[in-house]
């Protein structure tokens, strides 16, 4: 049997990854709109510049993230040559940039919901 710390920890990540993984998507959305195209290993250097380092998908996290993102068409990949070497570069579609809107107003609509929660 579990004991409490270990219950604790067993939720505390199934609920972090949850609630990341949709975070993730919506962030990728986004640096894609403002940066145009980018690479896998750029996309990860931006999640650690806004979070300072706190908040960064794994490698396989991220590909992952960038696959699924591809196969609802929100962003399109292709091979580029970059600093001598090729690299897959995503942009996010046109489809990808109206779903990034609608999402924004999904994230306003739960950040205002949470915020009621937590009110005294």
């Amino acid at each position: 049997m579990y004991n409490v710390k270990e219950r604790v920890e067993k939720a505390m990540k199934k609920l972090k990854k949850e609630l990341r993984s949709g975070i993730y998507s919506y962030l990728v959305l986004s640096f894609l709109h403002k940066n145009r195209k980018m690479h896998g290993y750029a996309i990860r250097k931006e999640f650690e510049r806004v979070s300072n380092g706190k908040v960064v998908p794994s490698e396989g996290a991220l590909y992952d993230i960038l696959k699924s993102l591809q196969k609802l068409k929100l962003i399109k990949g292709e091979w580029v040559e970059a600093g001598g070497r090729l690299r897959r570069c995503y942009e996010i579609t046109s489809f990808g940039k109206q779903v990034l809107e609608e999402t924004k107003v999904e994230i306003e609509l739960l950040k205002e919901l949470m915020e009621k929660g937590v009110e005294k």
